[in-house]
């Protein structure tokens, strides 16, 4: 890696915390650069700035902002949502207008729980209504879907094999159309409105235009939430739109966003991350399924730098002065990667982050469903494909830029002519009910 120039920090004394606001020029997180090497970019803020848990960083050239990449501060910061309320709209106002800001769908209020403050009515009744929702998903059912959708989408390229000439791309053909259906069947949505949503939803992390990402999605959540209120189904939508908090049409669209922003691309990109660690693992020291997944949770997450508050007024951390009203971000990665925390005992998952802290953290039935497609993905692909290989060095792959996400391009692989093989067993119904 080519180290970023050393960050101009201003120390008014040496008895004071350093003052973040001060800062002249920072560590650029939105780089190509950052997103390929975001380890080694975590050893040099650890090493550059003395081990201080709170980083300068630049989201968008001339955006500044602080990164958390202590476990323990990050914690903190994350547990007290008064002094660190999840509301943007006092930072989003002093936003620069006369440019376009590719971040800003990913981080830009909605009337939802990941945007209202962790101790106000509005995240409580957000928050209820979608653990409601979620906690209605039939596991059994959901297993079961997995694994038809799995082996319906592994047969139709295995027979044909896969070469170093021409490799077969996991995520464009497996992946991400698993990952789809899934979430599909889960919101109770036709697979013509199901595209436009999946369109709005890499558009969100890939950074596109703000207004047409936005529009795209409500445009098809309305017309999801119009079909379901004619016709109730068990689904995702139609608990959200029954729940007691009563929302109305527009707060269920942003809790849909949520949930489909985080269900499709999340696991997607944890199960690609995932299988990459086991390709790149030699055959005899590949973890199980879970274990490989807790590694990828820590050390890879798919949203590394996320979790973001802004500081009602100025205060002091750790050692450092943060000022109002500007981002405070937690590096998941870097927190769980933290020397003081990661011995690398990865058979438990009991204290990794790479589904937050606090009242934002991942609804825990959201975790086990996202878990169980995941882990049920990676499974059947060993299981159908057992002698499927990476088609590339490891250090060939590319990693999708942006400050917050972090995920493959592609997972281009390789294996032989392999026979089809049929499910072992069938839901009752052939259409899974969420």
């Amino acid at each position: 890696m080519n180290s970023p120039q050393p960050t101009k920090i201003h120390r008014p004394e040496p008895s004071r915390a350093i003052d973040i606001g001060a800062v002249t020029e920072r560590v650029p997180m939105y780089t190509q650069e950052f997103a390929q090497n975001p380890h080694d970019y975590f050893q040099f803020m650890r090493r550059h700035y003395n081990d201080l848990p709170l980083i300068p960083v630049w989201i968008a050239e001339g955006i500044p902002a602080t990164l958390a990449i202590k476990y323990e501060t990050a914690r903190r910061i994350l547990h007290d949502p008064t002094h660190f309320p999840s509301d943007p709209r006092n930072w989003q106002r002093k936003l620069p207008r006369d440019r376009r800001l590719d971040f800003l769908p990913m981080v830009e209020w909605r009337s939802n729980a990941l945007r209202s403050n962790g101790d106000s009515p509005e995240h409580k009744r957000y928050r209820e209504a979608t653990q409601y929702a979620l906690s209605k998903v039939n596991q059994f059912a959901l297993q079961d879907e997995v694994e038809i959708q799995a082996h319906n989408l592994i047969n139709a390229f295995c027979a044909e094999g896969a070469t170093p000439d021409q490799p077969l791309d996991l995520i464009q053909h497996y992946i991400a159309p698993l990952t789809f259906t899934i979430l599909n069947y889960m919101v109770g949505s036709p697979p013509d409105i199901m595209m436009r949503i999946a369109k709005a939803s890499a558009d969100l992390f890939e950074g596109q235009d703000t207004e047409q990402t936005n529009a795209q999605f409500d445009s098809a959540l309305l017309d999801l939430i119009t079909l379901r209120r004619a016709a109730p189904g068990d689904d995702l939508t139609t608990r959200l739109i029954t729940h007691e908090s009563q929302l109305t049409d527009a707060e269920i669209v942003q809790q849909l966003v949520t949930c489909l922003s985080a269900g499709t691309q999340g696991p997607a990109d944890l199960a690609a991350s995932t299988i990459k660690l086991l390709l790149t693992t030699p055959l005899h020291e590949r973890p199980m399924t879970k274990t490989a997944l807790n590694q990828t949770l820590a050390t890879d997450p798919p949203m590394a730098n996320y979790q973001i508050t802004y500081p009602k007024q100025p205060i002091a951390v750790d050692g450092v002065w943060l000022p109002a009203d500007e981002p405070v971000i937690v590096s998941l990665m870097a927190c769980c990667t933290d020397p003081t925390v990661n011995n690398g005992d990865y058979h438990s998952d009991g204290w990794h982050a790479g589904f937050g802290f606090g009242p934002h953290e991942c609804p825990k039935d959201a975790k086990s469903s996202s878990l169980q497609i995941v882990e049920g993905l990676i499974d059947w692909l060993f299981d159908i494909l057992p002698d499927v290989q990476l088609a590339v060095p490891e250090e060939a792959l590319v990693w999708r830029p942006g400050p917050f996400a972090h995920g493959l391009l592609s997972l281009p692989v390789t294996f032989p002519r392999t026979p089809p093989m049929m499910p072992t067993r069938r839901s009752e119904n052939s259409q899974y009910s969420g």
